[in-house]
């Protein structure tokens, strides 16, 4: 008889998994280029002297992932000619949009900001267009490629490599920059192309990833043939011709039915479950913006923020995205979630501390810890909770709707934090932002109610 295994153990046996282990390495390609048209680029952008504003500004570039649901429906149903037969539904759209964020990330490294914003402006939304389209097809597959029991450690795993990369995008690219102008005075573009075209490179991880792994086991293309030939049969009648009785019922199957079937799902409760889907980060996505700048301004070097975030960023992200896939495990998705907006709001405070404190390294290390850990444990029961609202016949559809509305909102309040760190400082901007997330608190209580212990089940 075989001694009994603690349940803390089973729960942690998930992660030995093969497409739980594959997670991380396709998280990192998703991960990578995020702060790169984002945080990584406002430090840059502030170091050629940009202005707050106008770096606040720019982080509208963001709203590409935002959205996303628009050409969704798009990576959901259409073949790629060629890369369809050879690589299957998803790994067709994963492989080119990483081989577009390549081009695009080498052709940012060309550009000087301070010479021409406009031209460099134009290849950060290219990089933003790929980088959501590969998150598209890239939230399908982890959907379909596990049972719903395994998707908190699919989302953990996930997690962990998309913060490795993000640190990778952030902390490395300001290692290379660092190194690369050594000795030098003032801003050096040479340092930034190095910078960017390294990370063009380390974005090898996600295509190798994308040739090695298989399509999802359950393929969601026969519900929806399915579908579609009910629909074609229904408007046979009523549409003369075949071409357009053709395109009704793929417009019907591929962009109306994934948005009525979540509403036909839960009812009116999907108001609230989209009104938390909202706003759940925005305390950090809203932050994030004036975080780069703010340690400039704050006199911290790129070596300093490198290395901090290099180091402690990455373990304690490790840590929090690890813990939130356990505790979604043992806990639940909602009680998770509760927490994760609990630390997330909380944990901004500290950059009002570090704004009193002043160029103080320790100090720093202990807020990018506590700011990274609050943040893997956010992530990971919100991903969970995300990805169980799908129904997998829809899944690219329906998780690029949920993904666009997180970012909606914030991304667009987000876009005047240079204006308002101009007009009230640092200190209010982060009081401010741990403020915002407090109604996040009570839809997370609301969507819990009959939602969750179903979800949960």
């Amino acid at each position: 008889m075989k001694p009994a295994t603690h349940p803390w153990l089973n729960a942690l046996k998930v992660y030995t998994h093969p497409r739980v282990v594959g997670m991380l390495f396709l998280g990192f390609s998703s991960g990578l280029p995020l702060l790169l048209v984002l945080g990584t680029l406002s430090f840059w952008l502030r170091e050629a002297g940009i202005d707050r504003s106008t770096i606040g500004h720019l982080s509208w570039i963001g709203l590409a992932y935002g959205f996303k649901w628009v050409w969704a429906p798009l990576v959901d149903s259409l073949r790629l000619p060629v890369l369809h037969r050879w690589l299957g539904r998803r790994r067709s759209w994963l492989f080119i949009s990483q081989m577009a964020i390549v081009f695009g990330l080498w052709s940012l490294a060309q550009v000087d900001p301070a010479q021409n914003l406009d031209r460099l402006v134009q290849f950060a939304l290219l990089v933003a267009f790929a980088s959501a389209t590969q998150d598209i097809a890239m939230d399908a597959y982890r959907i379909e490629a596990v049972e719903v029991e395994k998707q908190g450690a699919m989302a953990a795993t996930y997690q962990a490599g998309y913060r490795i990369a993000m640190i990778t995008a952030g902390a490395g690219a300001l290692w290379i920059a660092a190194a690369a102008d050594a000795g030098s005075q003032g801003y050096q573009q040479s340092s930034w192309q190095m910078a960017y075209t390294v990370m063009a490179l380390l974005m090898a991880v996600g295509w190798v990833t994308t040739l090695l792994i298989r399509e999802p086991a359950v393929s969601a293309d026969k519900p929806l043939e399915t579908e579609e030939r009910r629909v074609e049969h229904d408007l046979e009648g009523r549409l003369g011709s075949a071409r357009w009785v053709r395109l009704m019922a793929w417009l019907d199957t591929a962009i109306v039915n994934p948005f009525v079937d979540f509403f036909r799902r839960y009812g009116w409760q999907a108001l609230v479950l989209l009104a938390l889907i909202a706003v759940y980060r925005i305390s950090d996505v809203v932050m994030g913006v004036m975080s780069n700048p703010f340690y400039v301004d704050m006199g911290f070097t790129k070596d300093e923020v490198a290395t901090v975030s290099k180091v402690y960023g990455v373990i304690m992200t490790i840590v929090g995205a690890t813990v939130g896939g356990v505790l979604t495990a043992r806990w639940g998705v909602m009680r998770t979630l509760f927490w994760g907006a609990v630390l997330s709001a909380g944990t901004n405070l500290l950059f009002v501390w570090l704004a009193g404190v002043g160029h103080d390294v320790s100090a720093l290390i202990f807020t990018v810890s506590a700011d990274n850990l609050s943040a893997g444990i956010a992530s990971s029961a919100f991903v969970a909770f995300l990805s169980g609202l799908t129904n997998r016949a829809y899944s690219a559809t329906q998780y690029a709707l949920f993904s666009s509305v997180m970012l909606l909102l914030p991304k667009f309040i987000a876009g005047f934090s240079g204006d308002f760190v101009d007009a009230y400082g640092y200190a209010a901007f982060f009081t401010f932002t741990a403020l915002i997330g407090l109604p996040v608190l009570l839809l997370v209580w609301l969507a819990g109610r009959g939602f969750g212990e179903k979800q949960d089940d």
